[in-house]
């Protein structure tokens, strides 16, 4: 239990694999956060202490605290991904939700397009864009979605040298911060390693494409807080997006990189007045 937040923490058996899950019980429709690459669900812990509401947070498959699977039986392609967090929130006990997503936390955005009607609002910042020409950034470029390249980069990757690479995700090129590194250096093991290469893989131009089918069918309301600093997923992405959501509102957030709450914390408490919570943790 985490005492500043409510929040119990828990593993959870889904398939056979086993996730690591932040959860605050309570009425209501929940708030499910999905998290990117290549962090876990510590990236959504002021958010969970700011939402008063029922809220989840668990780390996928191959990251943080969860397991990682042999690919013999999950392949950590993208749409293994939103299959999976379709099958986590049905043993989770989720019926209609509120969906928060960022970076690669879009597999929650595919699990979404299955069922659209039980999404009641999505928040989303920065995020791999489905269906709006998205071309990939130069690490997945070079590295990632190069077979050999990735192996190479991810092996010679120290901590120190994931620091300085993820300067840029800041403008300015300001250091990520000490707690952020501690968050997800820890699990940077083979099998996060294994998990990424594979993800990236999995979404070439023509997969991404084909993934934003039917996003005109994701009628709720949609905030989108597109930082305008982000190197990775730059705001034209988000503007493409706006257009295809029916029901969209755009903001974008000036001053901000990829990960936007770092540079903007107050975006926390607005997501939480999005999401209908209290206000901001004390």
């Amino acid at each position: 239990m985490d005492p500043r937040g409510g929040l119990d923490e828990t593993r959870v058996d889904v398939d056979g694999v086993g996730i690591f899950v932040r959860r605050r019980a309570g009425d209501g429709v929940p708030a499910v956060f999905i998290h990117g690459n290549p962090t876990n669900s510590d990236d959504w812990l002021p958010f969970l202490r700011a939402h008063r509401g029922p809220a989840i947070a668990f780390d996928l498959p191959g990251f943080g605290r969860s397991d990682r699977p042999d690919p013999a039986r999950f392949d950590y392609s993208m749409w293994a991904y939103a299959r999976f967090t379709e099958r986590a929130l049905a043993v989770l006990g989720v019926d209609r939700y509120a969906l928060v997503i960022h970076d690669w936390g879009a597999v929650g955005l595919l699990a979404a397009l299955r069922d659209p009607e039980r999404v009641e609002r999505l928040v989303a910042f920065n995020h791999v864009p489905f269906g709006v020409g998205y071309r990939w950034h130069w690490i997945a470029r070079w590295f990632w979605r190069r077979r050999g390249a990735g192996e190479l980069f991810n092996a010679l990757t120290t901590r120190a040298a994931a620091g300085l690479v993820l300067r840029q995700a800041r403008p300015g090129w300001r250091a990520m911060p000490r707690a952020f590194l501690d968050s997800f250096w820890p699990h940077w093991d083979a099998g996060t390693k294994r998990a990424v290469l594979r993800l990236y893989r999995s979404a070439g131009p023509e997969a991404l494409a084909a993934a934003g089918e039917g996003l005109e069918r994701l009628t709720c309301p949609a905030l989108l807080l597109w930082a305008q600093r982000d190197p990775y997923i730059p705001p034209v992405y988000g503007r493409r997006l706006a257009a295809r959501l029916p029901n969209a509102c755009l903001e974008e957030v000036p001053g901000a990189g990829h990960w936007a709450w770092l540079d903007r914390p107050e975006l926390v408490a607005r997501v939480a007045a999005e999401l209908g919570g209290a206000g901001a943790d004390r």
